[in-house]
């Protein structure tokens, strides 16, 4: 089966992109972000609104409560099953793992080690990460003791990678034999800026994001019972908007903050990125080649959004 598949860092325009390209080839979208299926999480995600979709049907989007679960199986049994029906999918999103889980397998160290997270939460006692596994993945934090350090650090360095708990990760690849890569013939489309333009892209992001009302979204879904325990409510945006409300920060010190791991999740997403081996690669003002589609999608060539 031929699909495409737009993957890169955030900020980059993906969204824009697929859906120029969907209404082009009469495509529908799967989305491959880890936090777009939560409902009511829609401007932390930058989900796009209904006016943004311009009717191209969206998939794997506000399918889940926050509190309810969603794992990188789920995404690809029900990925797999869109693939099967539908005419023209395109796969659009940044969560590296999801990727490679649906086109290459799930037998793959769950994620290399992140030496500056790595050195950040080695300055912090053990007891305060302990505390912070535990309202993440209490499932984790029974098997560790609270004085392993190394372990405790290996398990919130993992979340903070995937977005999802180690113990959930383990167990997928450990007893889901069902996380075989689908049978794709895929084009894997990469969007990407060179880094100064890209962080200043992230910084704006990050300031339209405030200035459409994340921190209101955040206090309604708090209001809503959705509380900050939650692996959803860990999302980056999410977690630093509830430090802000419970006064770690001040209004100024979380936007800063949020744009600095921002511009540190869309470095790491790149070294997901660069485990696909067959990624052609699009760099800023770069128009979308009519011959990488072939006979299959007769495209015009696009301008790069």
């Amino acid at each position: 089966m031929k699909v495409l598949v737009l993957l890169g860092p955030t900020a980059t325009g993906k969204t824009k992109l697929a859906i120029e390209l969907a209404k082009q080839i009469g495509g529908e979208i799967i989305s491959a972000d880890s936090m777009q299926v939560y409902r009511g999480m829609d401007i932390g995600t930058a989900k796009p609104t209904l006016e943004e979709r311009q009717g191209i049907p969206h998939h794997l989007i506000d399918i889940r409560n926050p509190d309810e679960s969603w794992t990188v199986s789920d995404f690809v049994e029900q990925a797999n099953g869109l693939t099967g029906t539908l005419a023209h999918p395109i796969i659009v999103g940044g969560t590296g793992l999801y990727l490679w889980a649906l086109l290459e397998g799930f037998s793959f160290p769950i994620t290399p080690a992140d030496k500056e997270l790595r050195s950040r939460l080695e300055k912090e006692p053990a007891s305060a990460l302990y505390a912070q596994l535990s309202t993440i993945d209490s499932l984790s934090a029974k098997k560790i003791h609270p004085n392993d350090k190394k372990r405790i650090i290996r398990a919130l360095e993992v979340f903070e990678l995937t977005g999802k708990p180690i113990s959930s990760l383990q167990s997928n690849k450990n007893n889901s034999p069902d996380l075989n890569p689908g049978n794709y013939n895929a084009l894997l489309i990469g969007l990407n800026f060179p880094k100064d333009i890209l962080y200043e892209r992230i910084n704006q992001r990050v300031d339209s994001m405030i200035e459409k009302g994340l921190i209101e979204e955040v206090k309604g879904l708090l209001d809503q019972g959705y509380h900050k325990g939650l692996p959803s409510m860990q999302a980056l945006g999410y977690k630093e908007v509830i430090d802000y409300l419970d006064g770690k920060w001040s209004k100024e010190e979380m936007i800063a903050e949020l744009k600095k791991r921002t511009r540190n999740f869309a470095r790491r997403q790149m070294t997901w990125f660069r485990r696909f081996k067959s990624v052609r690669w699009l760099e800023a003002g770069q128009p979308l080649p009519r011959d990488w589609f072939g006979e299959t999608y007769p495209a015009a060539g696009l301008s790069r959004p």
